[in-house]
């Protein structure tokens, strides 16, 4: 199933869609995500505070201009890729990342679970190599979790 939509910048209004679409896609990733820390108010109070004139916020947004998926880039580093949980496997989650490649053409990092493998295979299959793995003492979780890196491909001098 391929989703039809327009991939674009979030607005501030549209915070707490994101807010939603992250506490569901975080629910329904079952043991693969580590259960949260913060309650719902908190994790909404959180997406709420983002500064969209520092980071980049992108929405996939459905024809019918429903978020779907969202990824968040902070300097070098993906913050989040979410994708609406019925709508996974549809290509989102892809082309919010190659969006993110084009907003970051020197590379750019992010933290996964080490328990969500169906993460690490997406990114893997996408060009990311990991370059670090922790046993979680510095996440919120305190689940061990791993790095990985996409750099763009440069030609040999």
């Amino acid at each position: 199933m391929r989703v039809a939509g327009v991939v674009r910048p979030v607005r501030a209004q549209e915070l707490a869609l994101v807010a939603d679409l992250y506490l569901a896609a975080r629910r329904a990733a079952g043991p693969a995500m580590p259960p949260g820390v913060h309650s719902d108010a908190e994790v909404r109070a959180w997406v709420g505070s983002w500064d969209l004139t520092d980071d980049d916020v992108l929405g996939f947004f459905d024809a019918t201009d429903r978020l779907r998926g969202f990824a968040r880039l902070a300097g070098a580093h993906l913050e989040a890729l979410y994708v609406d949980p019925a709508r996974q496997g549809s290509g989102i989650g892809g082309t919010l990342l190659d969006e993110a490649k084009l907003l970051r053409p020197g590379g750019f990092d992010l933290w996964v679970f080490v328990a969500n493998s169906p993460a690490q295979d997406f990114y893997r299959r996408r060009g990311l190599v990991e370059v670090e793995r922790t046993d979680g003492a510095g996440n919120e979780e305190r689940a061990p979790d791993l790095r990985m890196e996409w750099r763009s491909e440069r030609p040999s001098a």
